[in-house]
């Protein structure tokens, strides 16, 4: 069986390590020693002075929404992403407000940013599609115009760089996911990301109940910790982690190499970035040969992915609006099998297969 990922795990010897420190130590949770270690290898990986560990990706943007300062309005995002980035803004209260995408990079149109934007709008919501920037640039031009935040979906973008820069860097906050389908990931885990110490300061409180000492609190919080096991895991991956971004990039090139012959298009990369591989999607001509595809596969114990799928503006909980590219897309678009040390005869084999279906 194949399916669409796997996450990596270290050596058990690696990993034992660590949990001898923790049996040691017998402090689990609550800012942990591990816990402040990985914080720091991050910090200095990425080339960020701010960072706080969570303990999911969701977590992270909730606790964006809540930090950013209104309580209501509305906040433009994209209809393709993960179901997450739009249940966020309505359990936090927000209304989404869908601007649709653009048919190259997936990512949200700027353009149609701009159109969507009415007196109720407070903040912009953008997803990194794939671990693929934004158009950063033209967004910060659109909140600085209308005085609007901006929080960034970056959950896949774990290595991404735009303009020599983390993505994590960009937008009033930034999210992430350390989710074990992704390719740096601490079992279950997330993070918040901003260049304002104030901002900071803020989310470390909501992270933790709202707690500013033992007995004294600081506004609304939530449990947003995260424990010593998973940021055990996190550095051990994290020792490895620029092995695993190489190892994707391989894999994908021999799927370029592999599927030549196949009638599908790629998402375009944005200028200026370094990307990161986290996915390898694929847009068929149609839904039919998208299905045809899919059978084929699962036929051979292959377990792609449809993803994203359906389109975020038709959830039961929004309100209707037309994203037609998003609907479009969001109908042939799917992830075939991509992680670490996947073998080049699976993806010849994978591509066999998606090029035979086709041809019959």
């Amino acid at each position: 069986m194949i399916n669409v990922t796997k996450p990596n795990l270290p050596s058990f010897e690696e990993y034992a390590h660590y949990l001898k420190g923790i049996w040691e130590r017998n402090w689990l949770t609550n800012n942990g020693p591990l816990v402040n270690e990985l914080e720091l290898k991050l910090k200095e990986y990425l080339g960020l002075n701010h960072l706080l560990y969570l303990n999911n990706g969701t977590i992270a943007l909730q606790i964006a929404l809540k930090a950013i300062g209104v309580t209501k309005g509305e906040v433009i995002t994209t209809p393709f992403s993960y179901v997450a980035t739009t249940s966020s803004i309505a359990w936090e209260g927000f209304t989404p407000v869908f601007a649709d995408i653009d048919e190259r990079t997936l990512n949200i149109n700027p353009a149609l940013i701009e159109q969507a934007i009415t007196p109720n709008t407070v903040a912009i919501l953008a997803t990194h599609v794939y671990g693929n920037p934004c158009d950063v640039d033209a967004i910060e031009a659109i909140a600085r115009k209308h005085n609007l935040k901006v929080i960034y979906d970056a959950a896949h973008c774990f290595g991404t760089q735009y303009k020599q820069q983390s993505i994590f860097a960009f937008g009033d906050i930034s999210t992430t996911s350390f989710h074990a389908t992704k390719l740096f990931h601490t079992i279950e885990g997330g993070a918040v990301f901003t260049q304002s110490p104030e901002l900071l300061k803020t989310m470390s409180h909501m992270r933790n109940f709202g707690h500013n000492g033992p007995e004294a609190f600081e506004g609304v919080g939530i449990n947003g910790k995260n424990s010593e096991f998973h940021a055990a895991m996190g550095l051990c991956n994290l020792a490895i982690v620029n092995d695993i971004l190489k190892s994707r990039e391989e894999a994908s090139s021999l799927y370029d190499e592999a599927l030549a012959g196949l009638r599908v298009q790629k998402p375009a990369i944005t200028t200026n970035s370094k990307y990161n591989y986290a996915y390898y999607p694929i847009v068929f001509e149609s839904e039919v040969a998208l299905l045809k595809a899919v059978a084929a596969l699962n036929g051979n114990y292959v377990y792609p992915r449809r993803y994203f799928y359906p389109s975020l503006n038709q959830l039961s909980y929004v309100h209707k609006q037309s994203t037609p590219v998003s609907e479009n897309i969001s109908k042939r678009v799917l992830c075939l099998p991509l992680y670490y040390h996947m073998s080049p005869e699976d993806i010849r084999m994978i591509a066999r297969l998606l090029l035979r279906a086709q041809n019959n």
